[in-house]
């Protein structure tokens, strides 16, 4: 991708960043048992009459209590075995002191306003049960937020102290190796921040359980089936080339590995990222991990036992889902990572799922696809166009939103030749026993590169 000497200030950006995102991670407990808490106060406010009605609620609370302990019990073992690329605990200065004042409602179901994106080259550790994989993270991302689904969840303040680790994050001899994370939770955690945390393991039922098939056989598998129909010539000696820009949690990547191409998926964030190298790096067996996505929220629930119900995952062993040679997963920006001299007719294929309407500039997304593919490379594309920074109001913020008609007009001014198209409705990180449920009639197409985008203005068809 092209090496960069960064200077102190820019890896010191990075490292608080860093810090602030473990903390998130480390404040789930905490901000989840406030939300209990609240629940408890609004029922002791009952009158008598309500209450005894109502009895069997405090037995509820208790039981959100314990599906709160196995979510935090999945996340401190994904955060000891997650490897930072920096020295975490040097020159620590925690830049505000935590609070629990700030409780409003976050409601915005998009993005956070990103900061800097830099390129760091760090290898996300190495797994004797995955012999395959040649995991990077080429360019770490920080800030963005990595979902389309609602966020509108509460947040508060994790505290620990590193004379006062709690033993969840270590032990022993682990007490070393775990102090950065101890530090971590010394800096302030926005709500937006916490709720990311809580998006994340909605997205993992939607990767990797099994209850999330169903979404990614709606997602997916027309993208899985047009790349197996374009491709159907694979060679373990020269197979093809598949880039997933937006991969997520990676499992889009890995099916597609799986079919027989050397694919890489590309991600922004690090909630996802930390979260993707442990279930790809660290998981041993298909349904190790088990969590309670559901229980954040007690609107629209049919049941409390729907609320509560347990996800295991994952769904497959990774090691085990016989993906390519050269699998890999690289962090960053898309547009910083990929709009590289080095890249230029490097792809046979571009997937992009859910990932469009992330840019702050379409176009510049379009024009770097047809730049990375080869002549006669193919991009498919699934996705709504809810542009993630629509309603960002800064008058340093980038936001060009096109309706669908001007996106395919760009890809043919690109160089593209539109060769399937059809809209498909799904859903995004879904609650299937939810009774409010949010479907995208999402834009699906196959194009073609069919020139060295020329840049020659297309007209419909």
């Amino acid at each position: 991708m092209g090496d960069r000497v960064y200077t102190k200030e820019e890896e010191d950006l990075e490292i608080q960043s860093l810090r602030r995102i473990i903390s998130a991670y480390l404040n789930y407990p905490d901000a989840a048992e406030k939300d209990v808490r609240r629940y408890e106060r609004s029922f002791k406010k009952l009158p008598p009459p309500h209450k005894a009605l109502l009895s069997h609620l405090p037995l509820k609370f208790q039981r959100i209590r314990w599906c709160i302990s196995m979510n935090t019990s999945f996340i401190m073992n994904m955060l000891q075995a997650f490897e930072p690329p920096f020295d975490m605990i040097e020159d620590i200065e925690p830049d505000h002191v935590h609070t629990t004042e700030n409780t409003h409602e976050h409601s915005h179901s998009d993005i956070s306003p990103i900061g800097e994106r830099r390129n760091i080259s760090i290898s996300l550790g190495d797994s004797s049960d995955f012999p395959n994989k040649s995991h990077k993270l080429e360019a770490p991302s920080l800030d963005k937020e990595e979902t389309h689904a609602e966020c509108s969840l509460r947040s508060t303040m994790h505290r620990c102290a590193v004379q006062n680790c709690d033993d969840k994050l270590c032990n022993g001899d682990e007490k070393a190796s775990c102090d950065w994370k101890c530090h971590a939770s010394m800096f302030s955690v926005s709500l937006v921040d916490v709720d990311k945390v809580r998006c994340i393991i909605r997205n993992i039922v939607r990767d990797w359980a099994q209850e999330g098939q169903r979404e990614r056989d709606e997602c997916y598998k027309p993208i899985l089936e047009e790349i197996n129909r374009l491709f159907p010539d694979r060679t373990r000696g020269r197979p093809p080339s598949c880039l997933v820009p937006g991969a997520g949690l990676g499992r889009l990547a890995l099916e597609i590995s799986s079919l027989g191409f050397v694919s890489q998926g590309n991600e922004f964030s690090y909630y996802m990222m930390i979260c993707s190298s442990f279930i790809l790096n660290n998981t041993r067996e298909a349904n190790e991990w088990t969590i309670y996505p559901w229980i954040h929220s007690n609107c629209n629930s049919l049941s409390t036992d729907d609320q509560l119900r347990p996800v295991s995952f994952p769904d497959i062993h990774p090691a085990s889902a016989g993906i390519t040679e050269g699998f890999s997963m690289c962090g960053g920006d898309f547009v910083e990572v990929y709009n590289d001299r080095s890249q230029e007719g490097s792809w046979d294929a571009v997937v992009t799922c859910f990932f469009l309407d992330t840019a702050h500039n379409i176009v510049e997304y379009i024009e770097i696809i047809a730049k990375i593919l080869k002549v006669g490379g193919v991009w498919i594309n699934l996705g709504p166009l809810l542009y993630h920074f629509a309603d960002s109001y800064g008058e340093d913020e980038m936001s060009i939103e096109l309706s669908l008609e001007d996106v395919k007009k760009v890809a043919f001014y690109y160089g593209f030749e539109l060769e399937v198209e059809k809209m498909i409705e799904t859903t995004y990180t879904a609650n299937t026993r939810s009774m409010m449920q949010t479907r995208y009639t999402a834009a699906y197409w196959t194009m073609k590169k069919k020139n060295h985008g020329s840049k020659a203005v297309h007209t419909d068809k």
